[in-house]
C-alpha cells in the first residue's frame, strides 16, 4: 500500500513539475532591441529612438507575426547606437536583439532564430567612378567608409584595411557623393535603401565581397524551449509564403 502511494505521489511531482515548466516557458517575456537598418528594421518617425507599433521594416514585420504564432510575448524597442544595443542583448537574460549577421566569432555568444533575411557585403563607389576591384584586397588602396560596430566594419579591420567608420551607416552615403571616401562597405539592400533616403542615387556596386544571413539574435539564458517555439513559427512562416510576402512590400 505505501509503496504504490509513494508512486503516486512521485509522479504527481513529475506532473507539477512539468507544468511550472510549461508555465514558466509560456510567461517568458523578451526584450527585443533593434537599429535603424532599412529596410529591415526603422523607426517611422526616422529618428534613433521608437517603441513598439512606431517601428517598421522587413524583419520587424517578421519577427512580429514569429512571435504571435509562437505565442511569446515580448516588448520592442529601437534605440542607438548599435554596440550599445548588441552589449545589452550579450550581457542581459531575457534580451534579444536584431537583425545580426550569424558569424563564427558569434555561434556560441548567443541562441539563433533565422534566417530572417539575406545581407549581401558590397563595395559601392559613386556613379562616376572608374574604380573596378576583383578581390577584398584590392580595396586596401582606398579610403573605405564603414559603420563602426558592424560586422562589415569588423570584418574589414581584422583583414587590415582600416576603415573609416561613422556612427549611422548613412553618413557614408553622403561622404561618398563628397569625396571624403572613395568606397562605401555596406549590405545590400540597406546601403542603397539608406542612401535614397539621403537623397543619394545612381551608386555602383563595385565588388560584392561577401553574402551572410540576418538573424534574430536572443541572449544565451533564454530557455530552449522558447527559442525552438520561435524557431519552428518563422520555420512555418517561411513554408507558406508568408516571409516572401513581406519582404515584397518594402523591396
Amino acid at each position: 500500500m505505501f509503496k504504490p502511494l509513494l508512486l503516486a505521489f512521485a509522479g504527481g511531482l513529475l506532473l507539477l513539475a512539468g507544468a511550472a515548466r510549461a508555465a514558466d516557458t509560456a510567461d517568458t517575456s523578451l526584450v527585443l532591441l533593434t537599429e535603424n537598418f532599412p529596410p529591415y528594421n526603422m523607426a517611422k518617425n526616422g529618428k534613433n529612438f521608437a517603441q513598439d507599433e512606431n517601428i517598421e521594416g522587413i524583419a520587424v514585420d517578421i519577427v512580429r507575426e514569429t512571435f504571435k504564432r509562437a505565442g511569446v510575448p515580448y516588448s520592442l524597442t529601437l534605440r542607438f547606437p548599435w554596440e550599445r544595443i548588441y552589449k545589452l542583448a550579450l550581457e542581459k537574460p531575457g534580451y534579444g536583439v536584431f537583425v545580426m549577421a550569424r558569424l563564427p566569432e558569434r555561434e556560441t555568444l548567443f541562441k539563433w532564430v533565422g534566417p530572417i533575411g539575406p545581407d549581401d557585403w558590397v563595395m559601392l563607389a559613386r556613379a562616376d567612378s572608374q574604380l573596378v576591384l576583383e578581390a577584398l584586397q584590392q580595396a586596401r588602396k582606398y579610403k573605405i567608409g564603414a559603420y563602426k560596430g558592424d560586422a562589415i566594419a569588423e570584418t574589414l579591420a581584422r583583414q587590415g584595411l582600416a576603415p573609416v567608420l561613422v556612427l549611422r551607416d548613412q553618413d557614408n552615403a553622403k561622404k561618398l557623393v563628397a569625396g571624403q571616401i572613395d568606397l562605401w562597405a555596406t549590405g545590400d539592400p540597406a546601403g542603397r535603401f539608406l542612401a535614397r533616403q539621403e537623397g543619394v542615387t545612381g551608386l555602383k556596386t563595385v565588388l560584392r565581397f561577401n553574402s551572410t544571413e540576418l538573424y534574430l539574435a536572443l541572449n544565451k539564458e533564454v530557455p530552449d524551449e522558447v527559442v525552438a517555439r520561435l524557431q519552428a513559427a518563422l520555420d512555418q512562416l517561411r513554408k507558406e509564403g508568408k516571409v516572401d510576402e513581406i519582404m515584397a512590400r518594402y523591396l
